[in-house]
């Protein structure tokens, strides 16, 4: 919070007492429960962790309220905690109908929020404080996508620092691009911020689209590079450049960005109802394309108005998501592949049914464990989608709205469909809807498991 005080104060101070008052609230705050927890050495289990990650998820969100409702710019808790909420998980969905009136403290702290959730609260915590010790692995497993996600280093703290450094590497890249496309300071930091993180939080009423289209060719890429798993950049910088060519799912998600960018692009160009030049119709569809798939959620153009084919194939990518180790959400591109694969699979034993064929993963054979959780967990997301498309019809969302409001929610994404689409926002959405969505985020942001787990008799059991 402190890090927001320099721009409050060079443009204008408004809101510094009140980012002052709710950093020193949460630091005393931080200070009083850390002090039980030094006074005994404790092993984190398992179980521990399930409960440790999802409540932080929580109570990080309710301190990351303080700024909106002391400054007065949100100043009620429901739309405060789903803003807030809404930039730890990296959704970007947002109830500010003005941004731009919005001071510039509170706008850096919403922005700040996407980048710390981005690089993952327990990953951060694992790295700067590593007093868990050999139980650190508990949390990081429980964060991360367990699958993919392999270790750069013997310890879980130096695996956590190698991928904060490339998310920084990241965030500095991009900033010094933007400025150089003549965006001042603030608003690329602000928009790095959401880009590495796949948050989408923007500092201007459009987000991106009255920007150059410099900026958002360099939004693209690094959208791009945030949906990459990032153990394959660290592999790229330290030229360990076997071990990314042998990725099967970065040609997947590489091949899904390109084929679907052209089809989109195709379908303007083809449309009666679009006129645009060849290059502006191959940036905006890529754009949207990109954002939706790394599910960031800036936008450049209000894709509810193009040709039924392009929205509905941007619907459809809200269940994609980029690839596992990434700061992206959804489904994630992996699953997808696995998923397609053990399906060829089944076609040609149906062929030959006593042949042996298993599943193969960067060149690697796929357990049956894993096979089985990518399809359990396909199929809960799905169910999940239902349900939750079914509640915010009960609390007044028409089905588009609804459906699109939930994909989007559920996969971080920010915008969805019809009355929370990219013009729009969901201020409009009732109290109950608000703090529904808010658990969907949380939902999505975990993965399901890690908070589905709780609800669980077994869980409890001793």
């Amino acid at each position: 919070m402190l890090l927001c005080i320099p721009f409050s104060l060079y443009y204008g101070g408004a809101d510094t007492h009140s980012i002052l008052f709710s950093a020193a609230i949460t630091l005393i705050s931080g200070v009083f429960f850390s002090i039980p927890g030094k006074l005994k050495k404790m092993q984190v289990k398992i179980k521990d962790a399930y409960i440790i990650v999802t409540t932080s998820w929580i109570i990080i969100s309710i301190y990351g309220t303080l700024p909106y409702l002391l400054s007065g710019e949100i100043p009620d808790f429901v739309n405060a905690f789903f803003e807030s909420i809404s930039g730890f998980t990296t959704t970007g969905a947002s109830i500010l109908t003005d941004i731009e009136s919005v001071s510039k403290g509170i706008l850096f702290w919403r922005s700040m929020t996407h980048w710390i959730g981005g690089v993952g609260i327990v990953v951060l915590f694992t790295a700067i404080m590593p007093l868990l010790g050999s139980s650190s692995m508990q949390l990081f497993s429980v964060e991360t996508s367990a699958v993919t996600i392999e270790k750069l280093h013997p310890q879980i703290k130096g695996t956590a620092i190698r991928l904060s450094m490339v998310y920084l590497l990241l965030t500095a890249m991009e900033t010094i691009l933007l400025m150089i496309g003549k965006m001042n300071l603030f608003d690329a930091l602000c928009h790095s911020f959401g880009t590495i993180a796949t948050g989408g939080f923007s500092t201007q009423n459009a987000s991106v689209a009255n920007y150059s289209p410099y900026i958002q060719y360099v939004i693209i890429i690094f959208m791009i590079l945030a949906g990459i798993n990032f153990t394959i950049h660290y592999y790229s910088l330290t030229g360990q450049f076997s071990k990314v060519k042998k990725s099967n799912e970065l040609r997947f998600y590489l091949a899904l960005v390109v084929i679907a960018s052209l089809v989109v692009t195709a379908s303007l160009l083809l449309s009666n109802t679009q006129t645009l030049p060849v290059e502006q119709a191959f940036r905006d569809a890529s754009f949207q394309v990109v954002s939706i798939i790394t599910c960031t959620g800036f936008v450049t153009a209000d894709y509810t108005l193009w040709p039924t084919i392009s929205w509905f194939i941007l619907f459809l990518l809200m269940f994609s998501g980029g690839m596992a180790g990434s700061t992206s959400g959804g489904i994630k591109t992996y699953r997808h592949l696995l998923l397609l694969r053990l399906s060829r699979t089944e076609l040609h034993r149906r062929l030959h049914p006593n042949a042996i064929m298993p599943v193969r993963y960067n060149n690697a054979i796929v357990s049956e464990a894993i096979l089985t959780n990518v399809q359990a967990f396909i199929i809960i997301y799905m169910l999940t989608f239902l349900v939750g498309t079914l509640g915010m019809i009960l609390f007044g969302l028409d089905a588009k709205s609804a459906a699109g409001g939930v994909a989007s929610c559920l996969g971080g994404i920010g915008p969805g469909l019809g009355s929370v689409g990219p013009v729009s926002n969901y201020a409009l959405i009732t109290i109950p809807g608000k703090y529904f969505l808010s658990l969907i985020m949380l939902l999505g942001r975990l993965e399901l498991y890690t908070f589905l787990i709780l609800f669980t008799r077994t869980f409890w059991r001793k």
